[in-house]
């Protein structure tokens, strides 16, 4: 269904702007036949704009009349049936685009694995989401050890060339994503993805966030990641160009920005925090919009950030399984650097108490999220609690009297010291603050007196710049006695997954 919002959102958006008439009638009728997946947004895409390049990365770029006649023939070149698990091992490039759309072309579940996975987790996740093919790059070859269904993107070229140029028809069964969860915790879970039944959720993100028809966009988080590949999707939908590049190096990525005339970056903090430490004078690309997602903004990295390079952040909290749950704009940042955001249109957030009861402006409970594109559970058969319609994210947080969205951590993260509720990432802030941080981490660990403690894990820009008791000093000084950190232990850096997540659970071992 076509709402006034949706029409006017796209109208803001550049997307109703008049075209020649049989390409604005092939581009509908292709949504119409394909849907609102991968396959569709290309199809409609390549059916009004087909010289418009669609994909650049470190080597090549592809039209998306080419993009659409390469990931065709792939798809019938590739060992799959409908129906099938294909596990998809790659960097950022257009081989992994072109993966991704011919797999769901064929009516195939791709699985994003991440790249940062270990031999073993690999193994794991190969026999958990039952893999009938793995896509994968020559640098990943060893870690699938004697697994029988490997295809490297090495081999596309030959095998698109083998293959006529063909017109596919739409599969009998829709091809369904399937996204592993961070495994921050343990062993990574597939969590499938809904395809979006119509223009709505593209809408709810660009209302909030002023992505245009043509953009030209760095995709700099992983397209293994929810957020990585929610701005495939969307750079689909808008025609945009995407610019790609296999790994994130600061000054490279700023280079291949400037050079490709990218006004918009899809990254995640770390991306935004490691551009800060190049020199201040760097040259710059002309950013309309660094939207990130993924984990939390540390503490004043959105006000220094916006220093730099204009109010231009903007910060999406959500998860793999429920997609998104506010957005926060430049201006929210600016006046509350820490927040969430609000929900954006046609999503619904609650803080509730354990016993499922709301909770008051500024009182910290646990957060629930309705929209349209909440996940349809785990591979495994498992689900996520409900209440109500709204699914848990696993956060606790709260509201403030703006309607502002905060969140206060994880639920498992928060810990019980001496009968007092402590939340590691109110401290993780107020360190983040200090001008001696690079980064921090704080955890809690077991404590025969207390039940628990903090435990802070620090990474210094000058090891001679700060001590232990200087950072239990200023939280000492700022925060109540129960939440100074015990233990201080200085790392050259904190252990992180190919996402910029901080690995919690090595810091605990």
């Amino acid at each position: 269904m076509i709402t006034p919002f949706v029409v006017a959102t796209m109208a803001r958006r550049g997307l109703l702007v008049p075209g020649l008439p049989h390409r604005v009638v092939q581009q509908f009728a292709e949504l119409h036949r394909w849907g609102f997946g991968l396959a569709g947004e290309l199809r409609q895409a390549a059916a009004r704009s087909p010289r418009r390049v669609a994909v650049i990365d470190d080597t090549r770029s592809l039209t998306y009349g080419e993009l659409l006649d390469r990931s065709a023939r792939l798809a019938t070149a590739l060992p799959i049936v409908a129906g099938n698990r294909v596990g998809v091992l790659c960097r950022n490039s257009v081989a992994m685009v072109e993966t991704l759309i011919a797999v769901t072309s064929a009516g195939a579940d791709p699985v994003l694995i991440n790249t940062g996975l270990s031999a073993a987790q690999l193994a794991a996740v190969v026999e958990a989401q039952e893999l009938a093919v793995i896509v994968h790059d020559d640098e990943f070859a060893a870690a699938l050890g004697d697994f029988p269904g490997g295809v490297p993107t090495s081999a596309f070229d030959a095998m698109i060339g083998a293959v006529p140029s063909t017109t596919l028809a739409p599969p009998a069964r829709t091809g369904r994503t399937i996204v592993l969860t961070s495994g921050t915790t343990g062993m990574p879970k597939g969590a499938q993805r809904p395809t979006p039944g119509g223009f709505s959720p593209l809408c709810s993100i660009i209302d909030r966030i002023p992505l245009r028809a043509g953009v030209r966009m760095m995709i700099a988080a992983p397209l293994f990641h929810t957020w990585g590949y929610a701005g495939m999707q969307i750079a689909l939908a808008l025609r945009a160009t995407i610019v790609l590049r296999r790994k994130f190096e600061p000054a490279a990525a700023l280079a291949a920005m400037r050079e490709n005339a990218v006004t918009a970056l899809i990254g995640v903090p770390v991306m935004l925090q490691s551009l800060m430490e190049l020199p201040a004078d760097v040259a710059r690309p002309a950013l309309d919009i660094a939207a990130v997602s993924g984990s939390a903004l540390p503490g004043g990295l959105a006000t220094r950030f916006m220093d730099r390079y204009g109010d231009v952040i903007y910060n999406l909290y959500g998860s793999t399984e429920a997609s998104w749950a506010s957005i926060a704009t430049p201006a929210d940042l600016r006046a509350a650097p820490d927040t969430a955001g609000r929900p954006p249109h046609g999503t619904a957030v609650a803080v509730l108490d354990f016993d499922g009861r709301g909770v008051p402006a500024g009182e910290t409970g646990r957060l629930f999220v309705g929209n349209e594109m909440l996940f349809e559970g785990y591979t495994n058969g498992t689900a996520r609690e409900l209440h109500d319609g709204l699914l848990a994210t696993g956060d606790l947080g709260h509201v403030d009297a703006a309607g502002r969205i905060f969140v206060d951590g994880r639920e498992d993260d928060m810990i019980v010291s001496g009968g007092e509720n402590v939340f590691p990432a109110e401290v993780e802030g107020l360190l983040a603050d200090l001008p001696e941080v690079l980064e921090v981490a704080v955890v809690g660990v077991p404590d025969d007196e207390y039940g628990q403690r903090l435990a802070a894990y620090v990474v210094l820009r000058d090891p001679a710049a700060l001590d232990a008791d200087g950072i239990r000093e200023h939280v000492r000084r700022n925060r109540a006695r129960f939440c100074v950190p015990r233990d201080i232990v200085f790392l050259p850096a904190l252990p992180r997954n190919a996402t910029g997540k901080v690995l919690k659970r090595e810091l605990r071992r």
